[in-house]
């Protein structure tokens, strides 16, 4: 068996369940890596990632660089003595990094690789509708998320899963990946295997303003694929035009109905207790929903606090 000295990477809520799945298993975890503290709020009050906040808890040792290839931050790195890096949740690592353990670094990443790689796998995984996702392991190399797989392991994705209760799942899923691959590396060289490269590779890019509006020309599964694979965050948004009025709402539920009618898309039905969008086939049903400088909330208790016009559409 070897003696592993593990330095752990991460930042996110997602990545502490995987850190606290190592120190209650006993694993030696001689430094954890994470951002820098940010200001946040209107005090501007110094914000600790949740991977340090758990790790203080510890009395781990922790270090914050803010450019990961500085001579300090690689001489902290390198008095670690760690032969095993994991990586989960963070950003993109330098040669000099990832190439310093004996064992490796490896990541695991919130996809079934090769597809989804990138920056928001979980959530383009539901906005495409596909039925099943999963988590991955992989030896870094230098390309993002390329590196040859250790291990994988498959969830179905249910037809009214959001990208937050799928989030959560594959944080589960994902620790007790990392548990089961840091215990193969620990018995000796682990099997690998290289990622098929295929045309058909699906990539989770980057959320923007762009990507994360709804068009209403799209058909209904789309546009309901597409609000609660953003939702809760960072939420599908769409210009509501009532009266002179041109609102940027975000829109957190729905439900989608087929159903005839002779109305143009982005025409809104008001009713007492229901928001309905008109779409090719049938209605997007507005559960939930977040007017500017207003709080989220149900479209009952909207529709008690607020007048809409008889014309008002989503652009």
């Amino acid at each position: 068996m070897r003696n592993l000295r593990i330095v752990f990477m991460g930042t996110p809520d997602f990545a502490v369940t995987t850190l606290k799945t190592l120190v209650e298993n006993n694993y030696n975890i001689v430094g954890v890596i994470t951002a820098p503290d940010k200001p946040a709020g209107r005090g501007r009050k110094l914000n600790e990632s949740a991977v340090k906040q758990y790790a203080k808890s510890q009395d781990l040792n922790i270090l914050q660089p803010t450019n990961l290839k500085s001579e300090d931050f690689i001489e902290n790195l390198k008095a670690l003595r760690a032969n095993l890096q994991i990586v989960v949740a963070f950003r993109m690592l330098p040669k000099v990094v990832w190439q310093m353990p004996e064992y490796g670094t490896f990541n695991l990443h919130a996809s079934l690789l090769p597809n989804y790689r990138g920056a928001a796998p979980i959530n383009w995984a539901i906005i495409n509708g596909e039925t099943k996702t999963g988590v991955s392991t992989f030896f870094i190399d230098e390309k993002i998320d390329t590196g040859d797989m250790i291990l994988q392991e498959e969830i179905s994705i249910e037809p009214t899963e959001n990208a937050g209760s799928l989030h959560d799942k594959l944080m589960f899923l994902g620790s007790n990946l990392v548990l089961k691959t840091v215990a193969a590396i620990e018995k000796g060289p682990v099997k690998t295997q290289k990622q098929k490269e295929n045309v058909d590779i699906k990539t989770a890019y980057k959320l923007n303003r762009d990507n994360c509006k709804i068009n209403w020309n799209d058909n209904m599964d789309n546009i309901y694929n597409k609000i609660r694979g953003l939702s809760p965050y960072p939420a599908a948004w769409s210009e509501l035009l009532n009266g002179d009025q041109t609102l940027d709402v975000k829109i957190y539920a729905v439900k989608k109905v087929t159903e005839d009618h002779k109305l143009n898309t982005g025409d809104v039905k008001v009713s007492k207790k229901e928001l309905k969008v008109a779409v090719k086939n049938g209605f997007i049903i507005i559960d939930t929903i977040k007017l500017p400088g207003k709080r989220l909330m149900d479209t009952t208790s909207l529709l008690n606090g607020y007048t809409f016009n008889s014309d008002v559409k989503m652009l």
